[in-house]
């Protein structure tokens, strides 16, 4: 015999048919009868057929269940129309299960399983008994405001677990926005004419945390303290430092987005600073102060980990710079239990802050 090719045409047109084509003709060689809500089976009918494959009749199973006789067998009348088979049978002045309750019985075991441990798990996120978030956070946070969360979170639930990513504001939002981190603690200045913060979290959810200020560093004996050295120790202190009395300094600028701050803030106040050095590390920028180097602005966050050595004095600004740190994530992530309560214990812990 020989065979050969007919010159049919295959087409899987919908979940429900296959056709072919033939020239110019089409036949259905298939109609596929998926299975519907028909044999989808609540947890409650698992429930009721286990019962019944334990303690033998609709009675017992109803009051092991907290459930009438009645509502019962009603149960099992709606569930058997819909289906389209008798779950239980008669056996004398008993019941029986029938082939389909068999099956139903002897799959309802390892299903209730599963929905318990489910909801088991499910309660353990609710309780903060488990859970993981995925922190980011700027360098100056890492050594402040993070070990602050990690051990309050680690005292009041110790089963959430934490993974941590040390990255600058433009990074760390990239990271909740893409999907690799929930929860990013960033900074923005408010005063800053091209903050870029605004752009960066668009579309985001930003929780603001706390007001840091912003110092300005100069070395001890500058002569910009003078004007403040008659008065009480701690008056003088605090006493502010207009950036302008400061055009002709050196400056130390900081990371990309501080040494833009600093330009928009000296451009308020009426010049274009000299920058001299640059670096990201406050520790090296405290130093180069100290060493009499230039001067430098400097959030009171990064005075927080590194105190000012000695041989620099900090003080604010006389038009009260400052920065907001803030919690970024993505719309309905502080709904998850335990990325909502790290904001919590963040709004409370933030730098020492209520």
């Amino acid at each position: 015999m020989v065979s050969r090719r007919l010159p049919f045409d295959y087409d899987q047109c919908s979940m429900n048919s296959i056709i072919c084509t033939y020239g110019r003709r089409t036949l259905v060689l298939m109609t596929l009868t998926p299975l519907g809500s028909a044999f989808d089976l609540d947890s409650s009918t698992l429930r009721v057929v286990a019962a019944i494959a334990e303690y033998g009749s609709i009675t017992r199973a109803a009051a092991v269940l907290g459930l009438s006789q009645p509502a019962v067998s009603q149960h099992l009348k709606k569930v058997e129309s819909r289906i389209g088979m008798p779950l239980v049978t008669r056996a004398g002045r008993g019941i029986r299960l029938t082939d389909a309750g068999a099956v139903v019985a002897r799959h309802a075991t390892t299903v209730l399983a599963g929905l318990e441990s489910t909801a088991g798990e499910l309660a353990d996120l609710a309780g903060l008994r488990a859970g993981r978030v995925r922190l980011a956070a700027f360098p100056s946070a890492s050594s402040t405001i993070v070990p602050r969360l990690l051990k309050s979170m680690a005292a009041e639930h110790a089963g959430v677990r934490f993974t941590y990513l040390e990255a600058e504001p433009p990074e760390a939002i990239t990271a909740v926005r893409d999907g690799v981190s929930d929860l990013a603690i960033a900074f923005h200045y408010p005063a800053d004419r091209k903050d870029p913060f605004a752009a960066s979290a668009d579309g985001l959810e930003v929780h603001e945390l706390v007001r840091d200020e912003v110092l300005v560093l100069v070395p001890d004996g500058h002569p910009v303290l003078s004007a403040t050295s008659s008065l009480p120790t701690d008056a003088a202190t605090a006493a502010p430092i207009a950036l302008s009395a400061l055009r002709h300094e050196n400056w130390i600028a900081g990371c990309p987005r501080c040494r833009s701050h600093l330009l928009d803030s000296c451009a308020t106040s009426g010049f274009a600073p000299s920058i001299g050095f640059e670096t990201d590390n406050f520790v090296a920028v405290m130093s180069m102060v100290a060493a009499g180097l230039g001067v430098a602005l400097v959030p009171a966050l990064a005075i927080a980990a590194s105190p000012v050595p000695a041989g620099v004095t900090a003080r604010p600004t006389a038009a009260g710079d400052h920065r907001w740190i803030v919690a970024v994530t993505r719309p309905g992530a502080a709904g998850i239990p335990a990325v909502g309560e790290a904001l919590r214990m963040l709004r409370r812990d933030a730098i020492g802050h209520p």
